[in-house]
């Protein structure tokens, strides 16, 4: 079978199309056969070899895809850690989901690490209705999330909670917007274009701010009256990290999503300090384990999905010969929404 190949660790350029064997099933997975990739920028990260958990090359690219399950022949949307960007892979099942029928193979491609990150993202703000299962440690439970304010000043008549997304034209900013807007969030995002700025407002992007014309900090500080934002969508890292920090108001949060500057993030221990502020990792590799977390995400976005509030935004489609443009798209940071690869007609 046709398959996307990382030759090597030396970025785009070591990306091959092969042929490669057909995998085998194991235990808990089903093959699907593929019909479209969606590309993440852990993607690019990992032909330079600076994502985590990653075999050395050569490994068959992609973590997200849509296509139709070989053995019930329904239309499914995946997540995988590697493997994705072939004509066939052997998904776990656990991490396969129905495709809406009113949704396009683009569309379902560009869902999975999209909307599963911007959700828990509100999740670990403490911003979403739906609580999870507490997991147990060190056979006490761990306190449930629910969808009662963790920010102090949140419960007074009339408050909505306000977060900070940076490149809110991306994938996962598209989705957060989109999500956010159903939850009443007063949503400031960053983005290099007033071009891109505006498509977001249509999703219901309230303040935008084009981050080569005005510093962000200097924006929210004015647009907020000196309180900030109660949480920062933040996976940009190196100086960033810090600068979210400043932009919180009093108990807020920095959700780190990324790093994609490739700097490690740095912190402003002095604002931490001043505004019992945080910082809070969220790798979605990690969460997408554990179904106590999942399955409630899931049941809250499928029933969203049923309302048609949420449409996965699909900026550029490109054929698996073409795969090198698409990563270098997404690597001059050019793109709007999703980009995806198609694999087979």
């Amino acid at each position: 079978m046709k398959a996307l190949v990382i030759t090597r660790v030396a970025g785009p350029e070591s990306l091959e199309v092969q042929d490669v064997p057909e995998p085998q099933l194991k235990a808990g997975q089903t093959m699907v056969r593929v019909a479209v990739g969606g590309l993440n920028f852990a993607d690019f990260m990992t032909t330079k070899g600076g994502y985590p958990g990653t075999p050395p090359p050569p490994l068959v690219a992609g973590r997200e895809f849509s296509g139709v399950e070989e053995s019930t022949g329904r239309r499914v949307m995946g997540y995988a850690q590697w493997a994705a960007f072939a004509e066939k892979i052997a998904a776990h099942s656990h991490m396969t989901w129905p495709v809406p029928e009113h949704w396009t193979d683009e569309q379902a491609a560009a869902f999975p690490v999209n909307f599963f990150t911007a959700y828990l993202g509100y999740w670990q703000a403490g911003m979403t209705a739906v609580a999870v299962q507490p997991p147990m440690w060190g056979g006490a439970p761990i306190p449930q999330r629910t969808g009662a304010p963790l920010l102090a000043g949140s419960a007074r008549s009339g408050y909505s909670p306000r977060v900070l997304i940076h490149a809110v034209a991306g994938g996962v900013g598209t989705a957060a917007v989109q999500i956010g807007h159903i939850l009443g969030v007063e949503m400031y995002g960053t983005s290099s274009s007033d071009e891109k700025l505006a498509r977001v407002k249509e999703l219901g992007l309230q303040h935008g701010i084009n981050y080569k014309r005005h510093e962000y900090e200097e924006v929210v500080k004015n647009l907020t009256r000196g309180e900030g934002v109660d949480a920062v969508f933040e996976m940009l890292g190196g100086e960033h990290t810090a600068r979210s920090l400043r932009c919180l108001r009093d108990f807020g949060r920095v959700i780190q999503y990324g790093t994609a500057t490739g700097k490690a993030p740095q912190l402003d221990l002095r604002a931490m300090y001043a505004k019992s502020a945080s910082v809070q990792g969220l790798w979605l590799t990690y969460l997408s384990q554990k179904p106590e977390i999942m399955g409630p995400a899931w049941q809250q976005l499928s029933a969203w999905i049923a309302q048609k509030k949420l449409t996965p935004q699909i900026g550029a489609v490109f054929s698996l010969e073409r795969a090198i443009e698409a990563y270098k798209l997404l690597e001059e940071g050019k793109n709007y929404g999703k980009v995806v690869i198609r694999i087979s007609s």
